[in-house]
């Protein structure tokens, strides 16, 4: 199956397209195309892996799901496409920025620059059905996900994982600590960043990593 993706990732992820669960999830995934509305539009269902080749790869930052309202999500997590207002998850990133490294607050919710740089802004589930947050998980994404994880750990080193939230956190177990450093606080919808999100300084504390490690900081 000719997946589009970026060729580096392309490369990576070659074995993975070829499996079983895969190819059910493509089936799966171009049905709810046809039937349903379905977020983000197809041609960015890759778009964090687009944006921010495997070698680029410095830093990677984990969402849920993503945006299941209209015209929010493009394919990267927590991003919103330019000029649709910012949910309150980003709002609350973009705060804890300003705390941790004096950032304003920037007008636009944007995170195409992050990825540019070198942070894969990766969602555990990549599409969604309109307005039914959780609509396809557990049809295969995850599985996908963990392999993309599993990959990066094992074929690169210094990374720095920022898992926000217990969903997030999952992910931990196919990282190695030894090799790479995670970044773990709790989520930053307004449920739940009062309770160990805010304060956490996970901008400052990757930037110092990766300098720690000869690495370009993020221009967050």
């Amino acid at each position: 199956m000719d997946i589009k993706i970026e060729d580096s990732w392309k490369s990576q992820l070659a074995d993975e397209f070829s499996k079983e669960y895969f190819l059910q999830l493509i089936q799966f995934v171009k049905s709810e195309y046809k039937s349903h509305i379905v977020f983000p539009p197809g041609k960015q269902i890759f778009n964090a892996f687009d944006s921010c080749p495997f070698e680029k790869t410095k830093v990677v930052i984990i969402g849920q799901d993503p945006y299941h309202g209209s015209a929010q999500a493009h394919g990267l997590c927590f991003s919103v496409v330019d000029g649709i207002p910012k949910p309150p998850s980003l709002l609350n990133i973009f705060k804890e920025l300003k705390l941790d490294i004096g950032k304003e607050i920037p007008s636009n919710g944007n995170l195409i620059n992050w990825a540019q740089q070198g942070v894969l802004m990766l969602n555990a589930t990549l599409t969604v059905r309109a307005n039914e947050a959780g609509s396809h998980q557990n049809k295969g994404w995850e599985i996908f996900t963990d392999a993309v994880i599993k990959k990066l750990s094992d074929h690169k080193e210094n990374l720095v994982f920022i898992l926000w939230g217990a969903h997030a956190q999952k992910k931990a177990n196919y990282i190695n600590r030894k090799k790479h450093l995670i970044l773990e606080s709790a989520h930053p919808s307004p449920l739940s960043a009062s309770r160990g999100f805010f304060g956490q300084n996970h901008f400052s504390k990757t930037n110092a990593y990766l300098e720690k490690n000869g690495k370009q900081p993020i221009a967050w």
